[in-house]
């Protein structure tokens, strides 16, 4: 049960990546943390530590988010725990490079069953909780190739542009209830998002790198500012914006030179 006062956040994907960092900014601001991955002893060792330096509770859940039915029993869980979640952080996600009609079929239905199934499902779970309350934010974690096509990353990409979509439309549909939602759509960032997709990250990626924590700290700040949606990174904002003006058949070839391992 939450303490008087005591704002609770959930972050999924949390035992590594900048779901380690939407913990230890969200435990230095004072917010009591759920923290979610199928990874428990790192997470518990996450806990400990902000526990110690920060004094505020920290829960960890050992769940896999990519099976069916796993964002409801999350769900019921906290429920009878009696957590009150204030801020959830929709973090949880994974990318599979390659050809597509090589990728393994099943690898890629776990793929859209976390990117697009349990994050639509958790989301639509707390926004309930939070529009009947009158308050709530929610952080949608997109990708930058939301913004075009990309080949070798056909369907990761469009798994992340169907998250766009569905913050900036929830953005308006959840206003009125005093509930925020905030995409983020990093570019390429140090998290283990190479060595889990089975790239090998080429020369743009690493001189384009952001660190983990420089994005989420921009992300907390645009959902505390109650925008719609963030490009974190100059560069990375520029190449959304000259988008606009490129054909798309442009931008589906570089993109594709960019990213292929030859």
């Amino acid at each position: 049960m939450n303490e008087p006062g005591q704002r609770w956040a959930l972050i999924t994907g949390a035992s590594s990546g900048m779901g380690v960092d939407y913990a230890r900014q969200l435990a230095a601001q004072g917010v009591a943390l759920v923290l979610v991955a199928r990874s428990f002893e790192p997470m518990r060792t996450l806990a400990d530590e902000l526990i110690a330096r920060h004094r505020v509770p920290v829960q960890v859940i050992a769940q896999d988010l990519a099976e069916p039915g796993a964002a409801q029993a999350l769900k019921r869980q906290i429920d009878e725990q009696g957590w009150q979640i204030d801020l959830l952080v929709n973090n949880a996600g994974f990318g599979v490079h390659g050809d597509f009609h090589r990728q393994p079929l099943e690898r890629l239905q776990s793929m859209l069953q976390l990117n697009i199934v349990a994050l639509t499902e958790l989301t639509r779970l707390f926004a309930a909780d939070m529009a009947a309350r009158g308050r709530g934010e929610i952080l949608l974690v997109a990708s930058i190739g939301a913004y075009q096509a990309s080949p070798t990353y056909a369907a990761y990409c469009a798994s992340k542009a169907y998250v766009l979509l569905l913050g900036e439309a929830l953005h308006e549909e959840l206003k009125p209830h005093g509930v925020t939602v905030t995409v983020l759509s990093p570019g390429v960032t140090a998290t283990n998002f190479f060595e889990v997709s089975g790239q090998r990250a080429t020369g743009y990626q690493r001189l384009m790198v952001m660190p983990s924590d420089a994005v989420v700290r921009q992300a907390l700040a645009a959902l505390r500012a109650r925008r719609a949606t963030l490009v974190p990174g100059l560069f990375n904002a520029l190449t959304v914006f000259a988008n606009r003006f490129a054909p798309r058949s442009w931008q589906r070839k570089l993109v594709y030179r960019l990213m292929r391992n030859d």
